[in-house]
């Protein structure tokens, strides 16, 4: 298989994602999902994310998450109820101290699609909020102090103090020290 690395960039020069991409000939990549990923640790992961899933303790989650899926998380770190980590690469996760993951939200560091499997780290870095029911795409670095909305489809990256919201994110706000910028919608 060859691999190739896609880096979009955002009409104002950022990032957008950075992925490495698995082209795949005959049937859909998630067809040969046993190619890229070991079944048993899929099968061990899954069954982790469940328990984390329901379970109420935080401390607890967070060191599941460090410990058996190899997750960089920080000190302070807050799991809603029912948030969710790749089940098949989280070890491509790294989340910075004093986060919090809300209600449902999903982190997914791989796609896999008809012709090719994308996979990317996510990074998310220290005193952000996802929001409920937000999803994380692959490849996306979420900046220190950055907010995502309820509901967000996080396609991009985020920069630092960013505000964001919507499917697909769009900016709603920048705070940089008390300074903040209204979007105009």
């Amino acid at each position: 298989m060859v691999l190739y690395v896609i880096i979009k960039l955002a009409k104002d020069g950022g990032f957008v994602r950075k992925l490495q991409v698995y082209p795949v000939k005959g049937w859909n990549s998630l067809q040969y999902w046993t190619k890229f990923c070991s079944p048993w640790k899929v099968i061990k992961n899954f069954l982790i994310i469940q328990i984390c899933r329901y379970s109420p303790s935080l401390s607890f989650k967070n060191f599941l998450a460090r410990r058996f899926l190899k997750m960089k998380v920080g000190r302070g770190v807050s799991w809603g109820l029912m948030a969710m980590a790749d089940v098949f690469w989280p070890e491509m996760i790294s989340i910075g101290d004093n986060s919090i993951l809300g209600y449902n939200s999903t982190l997914l560091c791989h796609e896999f699609l008809c012709s090719e499997l994308r996979l990317g780290k996510i990074n998310i870095g220290a005193n952000v909020l996802i929001g409920a029911n937000a999803t994380i795409l692959a490849g996306v670095d979420i900046g220190d102090d950055a907010v995502v909305a309820a509901g967000a489809l996080v396609n991009r990256d985020v920069e630092k103090g960013e505000f964001v919201g919507g499917v697909p994110i769009q900016r709603i706000r920048m705070s940089y020290g008390g300074n903040e910028k209204v979007a105009q919608v």
